[in-house]
């Protein structure tokens, strides 16, 4: 009986493996700025278009704000409702009036019980607090569950990138989204973090415009297409997110010491993989850099942790310390061990072939690959 109905937005289906499923709840997180409102608001304006009811409840924003922004768009659908408020109790009402089939909420922060009704319990605290949070996502898993409605609840994160409230709202939840990408770059990430009704990963990726967010058919045309080939330090790495190959370009900065203690940075790479990195070039390959700062980055805005990035990162450090450029044909892929070896990596047949269609003739891989 849980079977998931598409919204109509293919990134956004593609991550929650078809769609969202009747009387499920999704909480999606992510930076303010980032988008959050502008992807569900498309999937609302999609889902009412495709000629069911659906209901925006927001919390932060006034009812002019939302229109002038659905406007932006696109036609706004009649059947695309909206309650403007913090009222837990006036969301029940509104729910039980009009049998929405996807009812959005945003932000889970934002509203709050009201005040209190001889039979019914309220939670203390001002909106946003732990126990208000607590006390209406409750109430709002319950609605969703007995009125059979997908409900999606936007969650605001905080310095370090984890969502406000308290961990059981995680708990309590079905699904949990993030939504990624630095607001430099027009590049957003939906990925799922945890999911009842498949897998966790999948990844959707939409870049963001005048007309709101439009999804990535070709991710690697759009990562790859302001790359300068013949500069020493960059290469690009077949990455996997989800079940997608990615192809991204690794770059590294080599300069001499500025202070008494080396530097070691990254963005969108882990430092610490990158720290075990030159490790082992300075003791297994002889490519010293101790009296060295070292800058890496994964340019696109994409953030990448999986193993497979070692070797990548190797040659990219490698090639800005000797000033020697790499072949613009050539993608490498590899882990590599403590003790200097190449280790072998999930998905290469995969990554390969992606790398081909994008024009890449030459690949480092592990000898243990196959042929």
């Amino acid at each position: 009986e849980a079977a998931a109905v598409p919204t109509g937005v293919a990134e956004f289906d593609r991550v929650l493996s078809g769609g969202l499923v009747p009387g499920s709840v999704t909480l999606l997180g992510g930076e303010p700025g980032i988008g959050k409102s502008t992807l569900l608001l498309q999937v609302l304006v999609a889902r009412a278009a495709a000629g069911h009811r659906a209901l925006l409840v927001s919390a932060e924003e006034s009812a002019h704000q939302v229109r002038l922004r659905a406007e932006r768009l696109g036609p706004v659908p009649p059947s695309l409702l909206i309650l403007s408020g913090t009222d837990v109790t006036a969301v029940h009402n509104a729910v039980a009036e009009t049998a929405p089939d996807l009812v959005v909420v945003d932000s889970i922060q934002s509203v709050a019980v009201g005040p209190a009704v001889p039979g019914e319990r309220r939670a203390a605290g001002v909106p946003g607090s732990v126990t208000q949070v607590r006390e209406c996502a409750d109430q709002l898993v319950g609605m969703a569950k007995t009125n059979q409605v997908a409900t999606v609840l936007v969650g605001h994160v905080t310095k370090d990138g984890a969502l406000a409230g308290p961990r059981t709202l995680e708990h309590l939840v079905d699904t949990v989204l993030s939504f990624e990408g630095d607001r430099h770059h027009a590049i957003r990430l939906l990925r799922a973090v945890k999911h009842r009704f498949g897998p966790t990963g999948e990844l959707g990726l939409f870049e963001m415009g005048d007309a709101g967010l439009s999804p990535v058919d070709d991710p690697g045309k759009l990562l790859l297409g302001d790359r300068l080939s013949g500069v020493p330090g960059g290469i690009v790495l077949p990455a996997m997110q989800g079940t997608r190959p990615l192809l991204v370009e690794l770059q590294a900065l080599v300069t001499p010491m500025a202070q008494a203690q080396s530097k070691r940075a990254a963005v969108g790479l882990d430092v610490a993989r990158l720290v075990m990195t030159l490790a082992v070039l300075g003791q297994r390959a002889g490519v010293d850099l101790k009296d060295c700062d070292v800058f890496a980055s994964v340019a696109g805005g994409i953030r990448v942790t999986e193993p497979a990035a070692d070797l990548a990162i190797a040659l990219a450090v490698s090639s800005a310390a000797s000033g020697v450029s790499l072949p613009a044909d050539l993608v490498a892929l590899g882990e590599v061990g403590l003790a200097g070896e190449i280790r072998q990596v999930a998905n290469l047949p995969r990554r390969l072939e992606e790398a081909v269609r994008m024009g890449f003739a030459r690949a480092v891989v592990p000898g243990s690959a196959p042929p």
